[in-house]
């Protein structure tokens, strides 16, 4: 049974594997809290299918800062690398 990590993180079995497959604290914690994330992903449509609405809210839902001033390709990126 996975540890609580209390209510910053909805997901805490996600959130320890993503932490043993070596991802940070904060990039683990943004995938666990993600409710549209899966555990393996494959399944979302592809970041360029998505509208700039789609996009931004996903941007969002992981705390991308700046996000609001963000063309498409540029929220792309960011999410990418986030």
């Amino acid at each position: 049974m996975a540890k609580d990590h209390g209510p910053s993180i909805k997901n805490d079995e996600q959130y320890e594997e993503l932490r043993e497959e070596g991802m940070s604290k904060q990039k683990a914690a943004r995938i666990a809290n993600d409710p549209k994330s899966g555990k393996k992903g494959g399944k979302a449509d592809k970041y360029e299918k998505r509208t700039k609405e789609e996009l931004y809210e996903q941007a969002k839902n992981v705390g991308i800062e700046g996000r609001s001033d963000m063309t498409k390709d540029e929220l792309i990126k960011a999410l990418r690398n986030s």
